[in-house]
């Protein structure tokens, strides 16, 4: 039971139109593991949480005008959910698995001048996710040089 409670740290929350499918294809396509699951008098998802390393995201159904799903706001959305996947972790091959599930892949991986290699997909209901792993580990003023010198620290802002 000790594995439901989570320490101090960040969770995102996401609303589906169908909450139930989107826990299955978030465990096939991203390999998300279910935590914990309530289930209303429906069999629908009120509250669901999916483990992937440290992290955790919850999934529900709609619940109010202000808790919606891309799907019921022509595609738009007011927050993307970034993934790091461990060092060594294969990307492309989690992109692969990602397409296969049906994820439309929006920036196919590639390397970016801070490190990592990356990748974009929208699931079916139209949430953007961005998954990351580090491939070449790199010091702030590595990144500074690699931006162009354009690298800010909170002293600067």
């Amino acid at each position: 039971m000790s594995d439901l409670y989570r320490g101090k740290g960040i969770s995102s929350a996401l609303c589906y139109v169908d909450p139930n499918a989107a826990f299955r294809w978030l465990e096939e396509a991203f390999g998300f593991e279910p935590l914990m699951v309530i289930l209303d008098e429906n069999e629908r998802i009120a509250h669901s949480e999916m483990r992937f390393g440290e992290g955790v995201i919850m999934v529900g159904s709609e619940w109010s005008d202000d808790h919606r799903s891309p799907k019921n706001l022509s595609g738009k959305n007011t927050q993307t959910v970034h993934v790091q996947l461990a060092e060594g972790d294969d990307i492309d091959a989690h992109c692969a698995r990602a397409r296969k599930a049906g994820a439309e892949i929006l920036q196919a991986p590639d390397d970016q001048f801070y490190g990592d290699r990356t990748y974009r997909a929208r699931d079916p209901e139209g949430h953007i996710w961005t998954f990351g792993v580090t491939v070449n580990r790199m010091t702030p003023a590595e990144w500074d040089a690699a931006a162009g010198g354009g690298l800010k620290t909170r002293d600067r802002l």
